[in-house]
């Protein structure tokens, strides 16, 4: 009797796994490892949407997204992935060919500094690449374009690879859009600005991995 509920248990543990992380029986093992490490981490534990960033040698001939949680960018050079708001989802996934397009909901509708979610990002694949993701948007009055002072650096070095907390980096446009020579802090879809997107610089970093979970960040 032990030993089949034992069985059960596992089997439904294996199953929340695959709801939680978007994976595959194939990679329900290796999920439960993240999220263990996750919480000996310090990083949230739980429910969160995936997002991988994949770097290409060669363009992609087809708009296949796979599981809906990828994009295609070059492995070298700069690709601008466009953001609407709504909820998670990669809209168009191959940005070999000109722009990708992800959307997110709005993360902080206030303007208090306190989002709603979080992202965390870390670096994995072939250790010696990086790259440099900065948010920027454009001035829906004179069509000037903002791009923050943060920037989500990934530099994918050699052994373990961990999560950082980049929710300023990636939620925010941090840069003086009214001129008074103070930086004015800008949440992404504040009606102040327009066409936010995310400027991502990849210099040979094959994967770059965003989670998003549901608990605030407080940014300055």
């Amino acid at each position: 009797m032990k030993t089949q509920m034992a069985a059960v248990m596992k089997s439904f543990l294996a199953a929340l796994v695959v709801v939680i992380t978007g994976c595959g029986p194939a990679g329900s093992e290796e999920a439960l490892g993240e999220s263990q490490a996750a919480a000996s981490s310090g990083m949230p534990n739980g429910a969160h949407f995936n997002l991988n960033i994949i770097g290409m040698e060669n363009p992609k001939s087809q708009e296949s997204c796979g599981s809906g949680h990828v994009i295609f960018v070059p492995l070298s050079g700069t690709t601008k992935i466009m953001l609407s708001e709504g909820d998670f989802s990669v809209v168009d996934c191959n940005g070999t060919d000109g722009p990708a397009a992800f959307q997110l909901p709005s993360p902080d509708p206030d303007n208090d500094g306190t989002t709603t979610y979080s992202v965390w990002a870390r670096a994995l694949g072939k250790p010696g690449g990086s790259s440099t993701t900065t948010t920027c948007a454009t001035d829906a009055a004179t069509g000037e374009l903002y791009c923050s002072l943060f920037s989500a650096v990934l530099v994918r070095n050699t052994g373990k690879s961990s999560f950082t907390n980049v929710s300023r980096e990636l939620l925010f446009v941090y840069a003086d859009i009214d001129a008074d020579g103070d930086v004015d802090r800008v949440p992404l879809f504040d009606s102040r600005l327009q066409d936010y997107f995310w400027n991502y610089q990849n210099a040979g970093l094959r994967l770059a991995q965003l989670r998003f979970y549901e608990v605030p960040t407080t940014v300055p």
